[in-house]
């Protein structure tokens, strides 16, 4: 996405969320809103750190935003979130 309100960046945002209903939301059965925010949490957490992207060379996509923003900020502290 470059954020520039493009159609690619809806076309982007559109896949996600029909990935997140196919690998997680149709997969179970939550009792409760707050078990499906869980889930939901946990599923994105699995697909930024961990879940392969062919598109980004088997990387996930943390890995990949990590690398670039050191190779393009190399003097400056990333704050990253605990």
């Amino acid at each position: 996405m470059d954020c520039r309100g493009r159609f690619l960046d809806n076309i982007f945002i559109e896949r996600l969320w029909r990935t997140l209903r196919y690998e997680c939301v149709y997969l179970h059965a939550w009792e409760t809103g707050s078990e499906a925010k869980a889930g939901v949490r946990k599923w994105m957490t699995f697909y930024n750190h961990k879940r392969p992207h062919s598109a980004l060379g088997g990387k996930p996509p943390a890995v990949v935003c990590w690398q670039t923003s050191e190779t393009t900020y190399p003097n400056q502290q990333v704050q990253r979130d605990a």
